[in-house]
């Protein structure tokens, strides 16, 4: 197993966070970035970059940290108990993307590198993060492409690879209180530290550089498109599901706050406006009720499993 290189890992993430954040004030046209620099109490800090009222995008946000402290906060040490009391290491980039159009999904993604020491014992490490898309109104071509993008970043790692992903976002971005995903899905892999270092790094760096090769062409296709009060109406309804999911059952909102991160960064995944509305339906037949049973449903979208659900 090759000795893990965080200093590496590290330069890798602070370059893909310029080159988002490059990539988005492209596409966008008319606001630019602005950057807080902060420090932890504990040990390190980050760079938070914060996109607001755009033309294309309302609020986007694309954050580095890099912590370190004592001990794990209980939303890592629970899951795998024999890392209590190990001082550790946790670095990472991510983002969330709120454009103004209800036409282009909300997306979120991130990727992170986790190291826990103790003296004389063997570092334990691992990398996670993934992508997942969140539309308002669904377009298949836009699933396809998403889902697609994954699929050929996944492909030279491994056959089961993007089977597995798949299936771990779309059982993972779930809000269990309303029985209902809370997207289109995409990738999400944690605790990845097999068969070594380096390859669990370059399946970090691919899902790192795919995830705008997989938002961007969706963005361009939908960013001219027209839209009025309803759409926006339902476009803050549905950014209310984002809300709830972050605040009730998204483990890494709950790991920075256990971990005394940056309060103002990691809350800002929350939409800048939403809104909530009393036992909401849609209309039958409306391009808004076809969001709820066309696109939530967890599906195969590239029509690679059989009737069994076998790849």
């Amino acid at each position: 197993m090759s000795t893990p290189d965080i200093n590496q890992v590290k330069s890798f993430l602070l370059s893909l966070q310029d080159t988002i954040c490059q990539q988005l004030e492209r596409i966008d046209g008319a606001v630019t970035f602005m950057e807080d620099a902060w420090e932890h109490a504990s040990g390190g800090g980050g760079r938070s970059r914060i996109l607001r009222q755009g033309s294309v995008f309302e609020q986007a946000g694309v954050n580095f940290s890099h912590v370190s402290g004592p001990s794990l906060p209980p939303s890592a040490s629970t899951h795998r108990p024999e890392l209590a009391g190990r001082r550790f290491q946790a670095m990472g980039i991510s983002l969330v993307i709120h454009p103004l159009s209800p036409y282009i999904p909300t997306s979120h993604a991130n990727v992170r590198f986790f190291i826990a020491e103790k003296e004389d014992e063997p570092a334990v490490w691992w990398f996670g993060g993934g992508f997942d898309l969140t539309p308002f109104y669904g377009f298949e071509a836009d699933a396809v492409h998403w889902h697609q993008t994954a699929y050929n970043l996944c492909k030279p790692f491994g056959d089961d690879v993007y089977p597995r992903y798949k299936k771990w976002c779309d059982d993972y971005f779930y809000l269990k209180h309303r029985n209902e995903a809370r997207g289109v899905g995409g990738l999400f892999f944690d605790d990845l530290n097999t068969p070594d270092f380096n390859t669990c790094f370059a399946f970090m760096r691919a899902v790192g550089e795919g995830f705008l090769d997989a938002y961007l062409p969706i963005v361009n296709r939908h960013k001219d498109m027209q839209w009025g009060e309803r759409e926006r109406q339902f476009q803050l309804y549905r950014r209310g599901r984002y809300v709830e999911f972050n605040l009730v059952w998204d483990r890494g909102t709950l790991f920075g706050l256990q971990s005394g991160g940056r309060t103002e960064s990691i809350l800002m995944s929350m939409p800048p406006l939403v809104r909530w509305e009393y036992q909401y339906q849609p209309e039958p037949d409306s391009p808004e009720a076809a969001l709820y049973h066309d696109f939530l449903p967890a599906r195969d979208w590239l029509g690679l499993f059989d009737e069994k659900g076998k790849y």
